[in-house]
C-alpha cells in the first residue's frame, strides 16, 4: 500500500481512530466504538486509501463497510451533509483505490451502486448503522453506496 496523507481537516476523533488503525496493522483500529456518536456499539471499519481528483495524493480514510457476495461495500453518507465526501469525489474521479481491512492491504475498483442493488445494499447497512437512514433524511442527495472489488 503506497505512502497516503490524512486531510489536514479531520475531526479529532477520525484521526485518531486512523492512526490506532495503522499503528495496530488493523488489530485496534478495526472495531470502531460508534456508540459515542448515536450508534450502536463496536461496528466494523477499513481504510480507504483513494486519490486525490486535483493533486493526485493518497489520502488515507476510515469508513464503516459491511460485506455481501464476497465484496466490501461503504457509504458516502458525510453525516446526511448537502455534498458528498472528499473520498467519494476522489475515486468518483479515479475508481482505483487500495483497502486495508484488518492487516489484509489490497487493491480495488469502486463501483456506485444503482437500482435494486443500492437498495439491497443499502438495508444492509443501514442495519449495520441505523444513523445512515437519519442521514439520508437530512439531506435531498442520494447518498451513494459504493462496492469494493478486489482487483
Amino acid at each position: 500500500m503506497s505512502e497516503a496523507a490524512t486531510p489536514a481537516n479531520l475531526a479529532k476523533w477520525i484521526g485518531d481512530h486512523l492512526r490506532r488503525y495503522l499503528e495496530s496493522n488493523g488489530a485496534d483500529g478495526h472495531m470502531w466504538d460508534s456508540a459515542p456518536v448515536g450508534g450502536p456499539g463496536p461496528i466494523p471499519t477499513l481504510l480507504l486509501t483513494t486519490y486525490g481528483r486535483r493533486s493526485g495524493k493518497a489520502i488515507v480514510m476510515p469508513l464503516i463497510y459491511g460485506e455481501a457476495d464476497g465484496r466490501y461495500v461503504i457509504v458516502a453518507s458525510k453525516g446526511g451533509a448537502p455534498n458528498h465526501p472528499g473520498w467519494y469525489l476522489n475515486l468518483a474521479a479515479n475508481p482505483t483505490v487500495e483497502v486495508q481491512v484488518l492487516a489484509d492491504r489490497f487493491q480495488a475498483k469502486a463501483r456506485t451502486v444503482t437500482g435494486e442493488e443500492r437498495v439491497r445494499l443499502w438495508e444492509k447497512m443501514a442495519v449495520i448503522y441505523p444513523p445512515y437512514n437519519d442521514y439520508q433524511a437530512k439531506t435531498s442527495r442520494e447518498i451513494p453506496v459504493v462496492v469494493l472489488e478486489r482487483v
